[in-house]
């Protein structure tokens, strides 16, 4: 059964497609911050293992919610990591063990990448596609994203 939501059928792709790479840019953030937690060490070792586990809790649920924002529309989601990491704006450091130093920085150029991201998207879902509820989701995202991202500067000296 097709939609019938006042959004065009070329327009319901566009938006999924970009749907999926935040998708993706979720799970990819999702994983590489759970790959933090479990490899975090140093003097504020404890601190940042609950507020890495804090995150990834929340881009879990992002995850979810971007998931079924998808099939909302109407398509099928994506939901293997090779599909996620040729989707993904985000970089992976395999392989790579960071400090706790360039853990923090790495993760705060991540959502901050995301914030950037999801600014451009917005106009696209609005103007482009006649998709309010999109723009509207994605909106609600990017504050989650700054959250996050000032959580993680204020660790910055």
């Amino acid at each position: 059964m097709s939609l019938n939501i006042g959004i065009s059928p070329q327009n319901l792709k566009k938006s999924t497609s970009i749907l999926a790479t935040i998708l993706s840019n979720e799970m990819t953030l999702y994983v590489k911050t759970r790959k933090f937690h479990w490899n975090i060490s140093g003097n504020s070792f404890m601190e940042l293992h609950k507020l890495f586990e804090d995150q990834y809790r929340i881009l879990e649920a992002n995850i979810d919610e971007v998931a079924e924002r998808i099939s909302q529309l109407g398509e099928k989601t994506i939901g293997t990591m090779k599909e996620f990491i040729e989707n993904s704006t985000l970089k992976e450091s395999p392989k790579e063990y960071a400090s706790q130093k360039h853990m923090l920085e790495e993760l705060l150029e991540n959502h901050e990448q995301l914030v950037v991201e999801f600014r451009d998207y917005i106009p696209v879902f609005e103007e482009g596609n006649n998709d309010f509820g999109s723009a509207d989701f994605i909106t609600g995202l990017l504050q989650e994203h700054e959250k996050m991202a000032w959580v993680l500067r204020r660790y910055q000296h």
